[in-house]
């Protein structure tokens, strides 16, 4: 049964469904983890990260992928919006997630669960022109005084890969600038949260390959007592941007350095690597071994 506000666990079956679903994304992306040993198996955490652009290209293959190699489930805040569209609202349920209410979040860390958040939430999905791989967290804290408040650990996290899927044509402060404006602002009370216009293949995305790296746990015991005070929750949060966007800059030189880049070479050496199943054994076998790990 679905908690109404825990929200509802994936069971096995679904992770295995998602799996299937996921598997043909997962052949064009090729993604590759860095220190996921150093992601905890043995008490929950807050997972913060950077939010790359449109949103939804990464995150799911970046959560199995975590299942697999390490056991763990993160549950997922995700912004009000897709908790109003049918249909969407509800797979995202099932795959775990909830509406990014501090009261969830508050409800999820009682019940002792792996929690994933976005700081920079939608405006940061719809980057405007020259933000690539830019934290945009405006002025929030509240990520980092829960962690105080419940004595959670942040682990930051960075994503890379997804921002070259599409290129931004037209942005929303392009559109607010246009002839549309005046409807951008009527229809939403955040206009600058409008998604942009993009290109990829088309209407498609590239199939770029994604790069995920986890860095060591901050623990949030030194400002214990203190998730009401604003210094202390400002100091937190600069910390977990600083390592964010260390681990940002490292993936982007593996990504220029990547031989393995190019789609076709992708495909070759996946199709040459025998059977998901046995690559997925050995991922887990070598999960303890300095490098990246392919999911």
């Amino acid at each position: 049964m679905t908690d109404p506000v825990t929200g509802h666990r994936p069971t096995a079956i679904e992770m295995a469904a998602a799996r299937v679903l996921l598997e043909p994304w997962r052949l064009l992306t090729s993604p590759l983890f860095y220190n996921v040993d150093r992601v905890p198996t043995d008490r929950p955490f807050l997972l913060v990260g950077n939010h790359t652009l449109m949103g939804v290209l990464d995150v799911p293959l970046m959560l199995l992928g975590l299942h697999e190699l390490s056991g763990v489930i993160v549950r997922s805040l995700g912004d009000h919006v897709h908790f109003q569209v049918p249909v969407w609202r509800d797979l995202l349920t099932h795959c775990g997630a909830v509406d990014g209410t501090r009261e969830n979040c508050e409800a999820l860390m009682r019940a002792g669960e792996s929690i994933l958040v976005f700081p920079g939430g939608a405006r940061e999905v719809f980057k405007h022109k020259g933000e690539q791989y830019h934290l945009i967290w405006k002025s929030r804290t509240g990520f980092a005084a829960l962690a105080i408040k419940h004595g959670y650990p942040i682990v930051p996290f960075a994503a890379v890969g997804a921002e070259e899927c599409y290129d931004i044509l037209v942005d929303s402060d392009e559109l607010r600038q246009s002839l549309l404006g005046p409807v951008l602002e009527w229809l939403t009370p955040r206009p600058d949260e409008f998604p942009p216009i993009v290109a990829g293949l088309g209407p498609l995305p590239r199939p770029q390959r994604f790069y995920f790296r986890f860095e060591a746990p901050i623990e949030t015991r030194r400002w214990a007592g203190r998730a009401g005070d604003q210094t202390a929750c400002l100091e937190l949060r600069a910390e977990v941007a600083r390592a964010i966007e260390r681990a940002i800059r490292f993936l982007r030189r593996v990504q220029r350095r990547d031989p393995a880049a190019a789609l076709a070479v992708r495909l070759a050496r996946e199709l040459a690597g025998g059977t998901s199943g046995r690559r997925r054994a050995a991922t887990r076998a070598g999960n303890r071994r300095p490098g990246p790990q392919r999911r």
